[in-house]
C-alpha cells in the first residue's frame, strides 16, 4: 500500500503541470448562443432584363458572429418553428438541434431546415476560425467536378440536338472539366444512348459521361427491360453512370440492374433520412449513393450518411447545387473519405460564367476556385465565403 500511495503521489505531481491550464481554458470556452435567425431574398441587377435573386439565411449569435447560407427557409416555418426552437440555444449543439427539429416536424421538415443548418455550420466555423470541412474530419482539399447541364427548351431535352450536347461537352473538356451529366428523359430512351455516342465521339475516351433519369420526375418510369436495354447501349459508349433509373422508392429494381450491368447505377438524392440510406446499403440498391446536402437535412446529416456508406464500402458522391448554395456541399464533400466528385448544376455555360453575378456579394476575386477540373476547398473559415456586408444590405433593400 505505501508503494501504491507513493506511486499515485508521483503521478499526480507529474500530471499537475499538464492539468493546470485546463481550468483557465474552460473559463475561456464560453458557450455561444443563437440570438436571431433571418431568411430573405437578395435581388441583384443583371446585364439582361431579368435580375438575379439569391435566397439567404442568417444565424446571429451573442458573440457578434453571423453564419450565412444561400439556401432559403420559408418565412412561416422560420417564425413558427425555427426561432422558437433555436433562440437562446447553444450554437455548437447542431446534432441536438436537428434531432429536435426532426422529431417536431418529421422527415419532411429536415429539408426545410437545411438552410438554417448550413448557416449554423458557417457560424461554428467562423467562431472556430476553421473551414467546416476541417471541423468534420478534413479528408481532402479539393473535389473533382462534373457539370450537369439542363439545356433550354423542353424538360425532356427532346428538342436539343446531340451535336449541341456534344459541343458543350467539348467546351467543358477544353476548360479543364472532366465530366458532364445529361438528362435521360427523351420519350424514346435509346435516343439518349445515341446522344452519348455523339458526345463520346466528340470528347474522346477520357471524359466522364453521366446520365440522370431522376426517378419519377420525367413523369413516367422505365420498366426493367427498357432500363437494361439502355444500360447495354450506354456500356458500348463507355458511359460512367446511370442515375435513378426507376422510382426513387424502388429498393430492389436498381439492385438487380446494378448486379447485371457494368455501368454504375447511382441514386438517393431524394432520400430524407439515414434509415433510407441504410436500406439502400443493406439491399445493395446503388453502386454509389448520392445524398443531397440540402434535401437530406444538411451538412451534418450528409456526413453521417457518408460514414454509413463507408462501412459498406460504397462511394458517397453528393447530389449538387448551383452558385453560392454550393458552399456547404464543398465543405461536406471535402470532409468525406468516399466522395470523389462534386456535381455543379446549371445550363449551357461554364460554372465561372454562372457565378459571375455573385461576385457583387463577395470581397474575393472569385466565388470558388476551379483548377484543372477540381474545385478547391476555400481556406476561409466557416463555409468559406468572404461576404460584403454593405452589398448584402443594399441588395436586400432592392428585393
Amino acid at each position: 500500500m505505501p508503494l501504491r500511495r507513493d506511486f499515485l503521489r508521483l503521478a499526480a505531481s507529474l500530471a499537475a503541470p499538464l492539468l493546470s491550464p485546463l481550468p483557465s481554458l474552460a473559463a475561456q470556452a464560453k458557450r455561444v448562443r443563437i440570438t436571431n435567425i433571418e431568411s430573405y431574398l437578395l435581388r441583384l441587377p443583371a446585364s439582361s432584363a431579368r435580375p438575379v435573386t439569391y435566397p439567404i439565411t442568417r444565424v446571429h449569435t451573442d458573440a457578434g458572429i453571423t453564419g450565412t447560407s444561400f439556401i432559403a427557409c420559408p418565412r412561416d416555418i422560420l417564425e413558427r418553428w425555427v426561432k422558437p426552437t433555436l433562440a437562446g440555444q447553444d450554437l455548437f449543439a447542431i446534432d441536438r438541434h436537428m434531432n429536435r427539429l426532426q422529431m417536431e416536424r418529421g422527415e419532411s421538415g429536415v429539408q426545410i431546415w437545411s438552410g438554417v443548418e448550413h448557416a449554423l455550420w458557417d457560424a461554428v466555423g467562423r467562431v472556430a476560425g476553421q473551414p467546416v470541412a476541417r471541423l468534420l474530419g478534413g479528408n481532402r482539399d479539393r473535389l473533382r467536378v462534373y457539370r450537369t447541364c439542363v439545356f433550354p427548351g423542353k424538360q425532356d431535352q427532346s428538342d436539343v440536338s446531340y451535336d449541341t450536347q456534344a459541343a458543350f461537352a467539348v467546351r467543358l473538356k477544353k476548360a479543364g472539366y472532366q465530366g458532364m451529366k445529361i438528362r435521360a428523359w427523351r420519350p424514346r430512351p435509346l435516343d439518349d444512348v445515341d446522344a452519348v455516342g455523339v458526345i463520346r465521339a466528340a470528347t474522346g475516351p477520357d471524359f466522364h459521361i453521366m446520365l440522370d433519369r431522376t426517378a419519377v420526375r420525367p413523369g413516367w418510369v422505365w420498366d426493367y427491360p427498357t432500363a437494361l436495354q439502355v444500360c447495354r447501349g450506354l456500356e458500348k459508349h463507355k458511359a460512367y453512370w446511370l442515375e435513378e433509373p426507376f422510382d426513387g422508392h424502388d429498393i430492389y429494381g436498381p439492385a438487380r440492374l446494378a448486379a447485371e450491368v457494368d455501368i454504375l447505377i447511382t441514386g438517393g438524392e431524394l432520400a430524407k433520412s439515414n434509415y433510407e440510406f441504410l436500406e439502400f446499403l443493406v439491399n445493395k440498391t446503388y453502386d454509389v449513393i448520392q445524398p443531397d446536402t440540402r434535401i437530406c437535412g444538411g451538412i451534418w446529416w450528409a456526413r453521417k450518411i457518408s460514414v454509413l456508406a463507408e462501412a459498406f464500402g460504397v462511394p458517397c458522391i453528393q447530389h449538387g447545387a448551383s452558385s453560392l448554395a454550393l458552399a456547404g456541399y464543398i465543405q461536406s464533400g471535402c470532409a468525406m473519405s468516399n466522395c470523389e466528385w462534386q456535381e455543379i448544376i446549371g445550363s449551357e455555360e461554364l460554372p465561372e460564367e454562372e457565378w459571375a453575378p455573385a461576385l457583387k456579394l463577395l470581397r474575393t476575386p472569385h466565388v470558388f476556385r476551379v483548377e484543372n477540373g477540381y474545385i478547391r476547398l476555400p481556406e476561409l473559415p466557416g463555409l468559406g465565403l468572404d461576404l460584403n456586408e454593405d452589398a448584402i444590405q443594399e441588395y436586400r433593400r432592392n428585393a
